[in-house]
């Protein structure tokens, strides 16, 4: 029986990157290869919630939702250190996060700057504050902004941390390519 290869085709953003922006951001940022145009490497989504500390069927609620929301599998994070204060052992889980490469990476950024962040109520655009590093951080507050989330009424909604890490050496460069793949930037 002779194998079946599967073509997967790239995503949408992945095309426009690849055909469009990369050429007009090594001129917009007069870099002398090619290779040098910053691209995005991986984004992480990170929630964690006080109330997973003490019920677990919370906890499996965020991980399937976040799931739905990237569409590969979250994994559970873990409390590092007890704290008495909070009623936080080592070890017990509080938390999901899940890390995105490639296509599925290319496809959420589509999809949240496109489709999630026009939804969010009296949006005056992201802050220019990059980390120094290439990272990038969006704090959402409430994860219902996003399609694949069906809203019920005994649901809690939980925010949401995205990091968009990019290959930029500089702060100016990260921010220019955001900026050409649209990322709504507050207006200095």
């Amino acid at each position: 029986m002779a194998k079946k290869i599967i073509k997967v085709e790239k995503a949408r953003l992945q095309q426009v990157y690849e055909g469009e922006i990369k050429e007009k951001l090594k001129k917009e940022l007069s870099l002398p290869n090619i290779m040098q145009v910053p691209k995005p490497l991986k984004v992480v989504l990170n929630v964690g919630s006080k109330e997973a500390v003490g019920d677990s069927k919370v906890l499996q609620s965020i991980v399937n939702t976040l799931t739905k929301i990237a569409g590969q599998k979250a994994v559970k994070t873990y409390a590092r250190k007890s704290i008495a204060g909070f009623k936080l052992r080592e070890g017990m889980a509080i938390g999901a996060k899940v890390t995105l490469r490639g296509r599925l990476m290319y496809e959420f950024l589509d999809r949240l700057i496109t489709l999630s962040l026009p939804k969010v109520r009296d949006f005056q655009g992201l802050p220019l504050k990059l980390d120094g590093r290439g990272g990038y951080n969006i704090g959402i507050k409430d994860w219902s902004i996003f399609p694949e989330v069906a809203f019920d009424v005994n649901d809690k909604s939980c925010g949401l941390n995205v990091t968009i890490q990019t290959s930029a050496l500089e702060d100016a460069h990260g921010v220019a390519l955001l900026r050409n793949f649209g990322m709504p930037f507050r207006k200095a």
